[in-house]
């Protein structure tokens, strides 16, 4: 889990240096719009995976993290949402500041998330016996 959230933070950094020199000097637009949806897709692909495979295996091990897993779909629902804002943006050819401000909330919350998440489910994966390809439950880059 900490090496997928590593990733995700690498193509978040990746995507913010893109938007703050806006993009290539050929074409900014398809550079950053390239960027953006690899990180996208790949952090959708990581709460896909949570949600589908890893979540529901937890909950049927540990019955008492029910509310926490219940919060961290709240959480993925809330960066899903970001992140159709920042794709809309990207989309529409926003300024700078605007593309900036997309990516500085989804960077707070997807910071925020991945703290708890690892607070709260690192010590339960270790003991987890898991019939899924790690790809699967963790949308692996």
């Amino acid at each position: 889990m900490r090496r997928v959230h590593v990733r995700l933070r690498e193509a978040l950094r990746v995507t913010r240096e893109s938007a703050d020199r806006g993009g290539s000097a050929e074409d900014p637009a398809r550079e950053l719009l390239l960027f953006c949806h690899g990180f996208c897709s790949a952090l959708d692909a990581h709460h896909t995976g949570d949600g589908r495979t890893l979540f529901p295996a937890i909950e049927a091990a540990r019955r008492d993290l029910a509310p926490v897993l219940r919060a961290l779909q709240q959480d993925h629902s809330m960066i899903g949402h970001l992140l159709g804002g920042l794709e809309a943006a990207v989309s529409s050819r926003s300024s700078p500041e605007v593309l900036a401000r997309h990516l500085e909330g989804i960077a707070a919350i997807m910071e925020s998330h991945f703290c708890y998440e690892e607070r709260q489910l690192l010590t339960v994966l270790e003991g987890l016996a898991l019939d899924a390809d790690p790809g699967e439950a963790l949308g692996t880059l």
